[in-house]
């Protein structure tokens, strides 16, 4: 058996964690032999509801959690971590506007940006989930300026998995067999779905999505607005949002990164894919936005 390690999870008293932490108990996450130190930490009014969630974790038996910290304090949350899963952040409220929910967001990112600089260890790998996530993502990394940057990572795979489930249920294929689709931007509805280089196996060869779906008026219309409302719609059906969808993309997002490419181990940016006019333009419109996010976001850096 390695060395147990330390992982944490924000937001634990919440509903994607409780999707999550099964899955990455069971080893489901960082393989059968990778025993793990389990690290809960929410708001202290949550407290009451954590216990109840540390009762079922061990109530599950799992046999490669070595030990579940349930703590409401960073310095006991942060300490020496491997990975950590920030899921927790301060959800949208009705009339709330976008730029009081960055000022709200700013200010938690920044706290636990710090808290990882001070005490996490330096090849923590930190992957972002509460949203606006890819802004939280930028204003934690500012925060912990000595842990690599490459080592910050926010949560685009659950919109990766919903584009990848659309092309599969047009083609009545399973998603394995779809590969190398892209989301383009911000984690939000300006987010760009792209299949232009992604491929499709069908009768054992693989084919260029636009070319197997021949379709290509639903491609650049349905297609995409479907994936970038995919989470209001779930949300109009349940009365909830996505949380086994979006615990699943963790594990998914949080493996990876883990294990990198099965050659190097690591991450590496894609570069010289063409990018036709369509795409462009679609790119162009969810840059601007996140620039926007940056440039507010920064705003309250400086003053929080």
């Amino acid at each position: 058996m390695s060395e147990p390690i330390r992982v944490l999870v924000t937001g634990a008293a919440g509903q994607i964690a409780y999707s999550l932490l099964y899955s990455i108990g069971n080893g489901s996450v960082f393989g059968k032999d990778q025993p793990i130190i389990l690290v809960l930490l929410d708001i202290t009014p949550m407290m009451g509801v954590l216990d109840g969630v540390l009762m079922e974790l061990q109530d599950c038996a799992l046999p490669l959690l070595k030990d579940v910290i349930a703590t409401d304090k960073e310095d006991v949350a942060f300490k020496d971590l491997d990975v950590a899963i920030l899921v927790g952040s301060m959800p949208r409220r009705d009339g709330m506007e976008r730029k009081d929910l960055l000022k709200a967001n700013v200010k938690i990112f920044k706290c636990q940006g710090a808290a990882l600089e001070k005490y996490a260890k330096k090849s923590v790998k930190v992957i972002v989930v509460g949203n606006p996530a890819n802004t939280n993502c930028l204003t934690a990394s500012k925060s912990a300026p000595s842990i690599p940057k490459e080592n910050f990572s926010c949560l685009t795979r659950l919109d990766h998995n919903r584009a990848k489930a659309q092309i599969a249920l047009k083609l009545g294929v399973t998603s394995d067999d779809v590969k190398n689709v892209i989301i383009w931007g911000n984690h939000s509805s300006t987010q760009y779905p792209d299949v232009n280089h992604a491929k499709v196996k069908l009768q054992g060869k693989e084919v260029g999505v636009y070319e197997a779906l021949k379709d290509d008026s639903w491609l650049k219309g349905e297609f995409i607005t479907t994936v970038q409302q995919r989470g209001a719609a779930v949300i109009k059906a349940r009365k909830l949002s996505s949380a086994m969808s979006a615990a699943k993309a963790i594990c998914d997002h949080v493996r990876d990164i883990w294990f990198g490419t099965p050659e190097d181990k690591t991450w590496k940016v894609v570069e010289g894919l063409p990018i036709n006019d369509f795409s462009r333009e679609k790119m162009d419109l969810t840059a601007k936005e996140l620039a926007e996010e940056k440039e507010t976001a920064f705003e309250f850096l400086s003053s929080a």
